[in-house]
């Protein structure tokens, strides 16, 4: 993951005690959340496929989801080391974008892998 320019804190004092602004590099960050996103559709479409196989119906499937895009997003901020603001914007980055997009994904590869094992 590529970093920001700046320290670890969002705004510091100068020694003429006038804030400075943390910057982002905008290739960075969009590269950043390119890897969320990629990430987090790559995952959904293996876990529905997983959860097809499996027979989860309902409830269950959507609960399944929802572990799993927590250990992702789990997984995404070990891989940033814990320190989100150097590679993120905010924590909603992380957590939820690319949320719903996967959600549709997962949707689409669950049915179809719980067609092709438990109907055909």
């Amino acid at each position: 993951m590529a970093g920001h320019s700046g320290s670890g804190s969002s705004d510091k004092k100068s020694s003429n005690g006038v804030n400075e602004l943390l910057t982002f590099n905008a290739e960075n960050m969009q590269s950043n959340m390119k890897i969320i996103y990629y990430s987090r559709t790559f995952l959904s479409i293996i876990g529905g496929v997983v959860a097809g196989i499996l027979g989860f119906t309902g409830l269950k499937g959507f609960v399944f989801y929802a572990l799993l895009m927590a250990f992702t997003s789990l997984g995404l901020v070990a891989k940033a080391k814990f320190s989100i603001h150097t590679y993120f914007d905010s924590w909603n980055r992380v957590l939820i974008d690319g949320f719903l997009g996967g959600l549709m994904s997962f949707v689409l590869f669950w049915t179809f892998a719980y067609d092709i094992a438990h109907i055909f």
